[in-house]
């Protein structure tokens, strides 16, 4: 990868002026910085910790603001899908389409996403060993393609705790492609407050340095104006007033060691 890759917006769409507003801050970081950027956001929220929580605005409305965003910033998208139907819709949209953690084992998931040729980017499941990421990369490039992403998210440790093992970086490199690192998901409490997800946005950056540190290719966050009253894992996301400098200071690691 020549340039630094980041992918980066908000965990969910909350609303068209949300998103048009944190891509306009975010198109202006990543030319600012010179970076391959892709903003992501989800449609749906399917895997939401309580039955009442925000999902989003479904796929047809939300892929319409992504085109939006497409159309009038000029960035890429990246979006997930959770079921193998959406793939080839979101397809017409989308640059990256991502596989949630809990669904990486899913093969008519994979195959689908992995036959629509787009950039696959997979989250390694908290329960996976990095070595047995190995089988969703064949399960991909059996279906006819090679653009692939791997990603760390945090492993299972005790109840409603992940932990982040940097060796399992270098563990998911050894397949020959990018890996990239979840900084904002790696930090969450899954279920840890009751009815939603809990977490600690003070460690984003020490993780996201580290991963960088031990040969992460890329990196993801979740960045919300307002983390504290958004609407979807609003304790692991990054303020977006604070983004750039946050960036900045990860981005003088990359440039050490690369």
């Amino acid at each position: 990868m020549s340039k630094f890759v980041l992918i980066a917006g908000p965990c969910v769409i909350e609303s068209e002026e949300n998103v048009m507003l944190i891509a306009e801050k975010m198109k202006g970081i990543a030319e600012k910085f010179d970076l391959d950027y892709y903003f992501k956001a989800s449609f749906d929220k399917a895997n939401r910790t309580s039955i009442s929580s925000y999902r989003g605005p479904g796929i047809d409305e939300g892929l319409r603001i992504l085109q939006k965003v497409k159309d009038t910033k000029g960035l890429k998208i990246c979006t997930d899908i959770h079921e193998p139907w959406q793939a080839e819709k979101v397809a017409n949209v989308v640059d990256i389409i991502q596989i949630p953690a809990f669904l990486c084992r899913q093969t008519d998931l994979i195959v689908a996403a992995a036959k629509t040729g787009k950039i696959i980017n997979v989250k390694k499941a908290q329960f996976l060993a990095p070595w047995d990421m190995e089988n969703v990369v064949r399960k991909i490039e059996d279906s006819g393609n090679k653009n692939i992403m791997l990603c760390e998210r945090g492993t299972t440790f005790g109840y409603n705790t992940l932990v982040v093992d940097m060796t399992g970086i270098i563990e998911m490199k050894k397949f020959g492609y990018p890996v990239v690192m979840d900084a904002t998901h790696s930090v969450q409490k899954p279920g840890g407050n009751g009815t939603v997800t809990g977490g600690n946005r003070t460690y984003i950056e020490p993780l996201a340095k580290a991963a960088i540190a031990v040969g992460a290719d890329a990196l993801f966050f979740e960045v919300h104006p307002d983390p504290n009253n958004a609407l979807s894992d609003g304790p692991n996301m990054v303020r977006l007033d604070k983004f750039e400098n946050l960036l900045e200071r990860v981005i003088k690691v990359y440039d050490a060691v690369h």
